[in-house]
């Protein structure tokens, strides 16, 4: 029984940490937080069950199409709802404009997909066994993220240039950055993450438009506990977080499960307002 809390705890964890990440890197590059993130790691189990389980195609393909998906899904994000946003002078229009788009995508997905959950295809023909493919699928890619971004950010020039942008936009913009070109590559890697998220927990959360809603709410809450823009910080808290609520589902289950994880969320945000590891970046002037 431990084993069991302990595997899907870690595999969960893992699947918000993602959505955390998702969060983050949209946030990097334009101080917004985009409530669409929930929505990409939707869109990534749908849309994976419908190409592989439903059109037939082959794994590689159905991978590769569900990230262009997420990667559209990112890039109409940051046109419609981001874009326009920053142009005006309460940008915290955000909330509203990105949490609408994410309801629009809900909503059409429910038409489209149904509001069944339905099963997501097993991955690799393997044996089930205690170590399943549906737990350490969300732990590999979470590592590869979390590698590829590093490398990302500290090994490349477009690397540099979005943390330049995060840092300090006008200062970026001075120098010459094309800051609209970046915000949007920024959006369409988020979009991918995110829809990395839902393929690769698409057997622990299914293929389920309602799946949206409770991602946007979970992913969200290792970005507050592990510090705003704290890649790092977000997959402790994730983690953490994911652990806990298996903990709690067995422990009191059902609502009550629900109900200590905000308990917790909120004591934690009162004691460090910044997170468990605090900002990722300060700005220098």
């Amino acid at each position: 029984m431990v084993e069991s809390i302990v595997l899907s705890g870690v595999a969960i964890g893992c699947i918000y940490a993602l959505i955390g990440i998702t969060y983050n890197v949209m946030f990097s590059a334009s101080r917004v937080f985009s409530f669409t993130a929930g929505a990409l790691g939707m869109l990534g189990g749908v849309l994976g069950s419908l190409f592989i389980t439903h059109m037939g195609m082959p794994l590689f393909v159905g991978f590769i199409l569900t990230l262009l998906g997420g990667i559209t899904l990112g890039i109409v994000t940051e046109i419609v709802a981001v874009r326009p946003v920053l142009k005006s002078l309460d940008q915290h229009l955000y909330v509203l404009s990105t949490l609408a788009l994410a309801l629009m995508v809900q909503q059409f997905t429910a038409i489209e997909w149904g509001t069944d959950a339905r099963p997501f295809p097993r991955l690799f023909d393997l044996a089930r066994g205690g170590f399943d493919q549906q737990f350490w699928l969300p732990m590999l890619a979470c590592a590869l993220v979390i590698v590829g971004l590093e490398l990302l950010y500290r090994h490349t020039l477009i690397g540099a240039a979005f943390l330049a942008i995060a840092e300090d936009t006008y200062a970026a913009r001075a120098l010459g950055l094309p800051e609209r070109s970046l915000r949007m590559t920024s959006y369409a890697l988020a979009g991918a993450i995110g829809a990395l998220a839902g393929f690769a927990g698409g057997e622990l959360l299914l293929a389920f438009f309602g799946n949206a809603p409770l991602l946007t709410f979970y992913g969200f809450v290792p970005v507050a506990l592990g510090g705003m823009g704290n890649n790092r910080g977000a997959v402790v808290a994730g983690l953490l977080l994911g652990l806990f609520q298996q903990a709690a589902n067995f422990l009191v289950g059902g609502i009550f499960a629900s109900v200590a994880v905000f308990a917790v969320f909120i004591i934690v945000l009162l004691a460090w307002p910044e997170g468990l590891a605090g900002p990722a970046l300060q700005r220098r002037v």
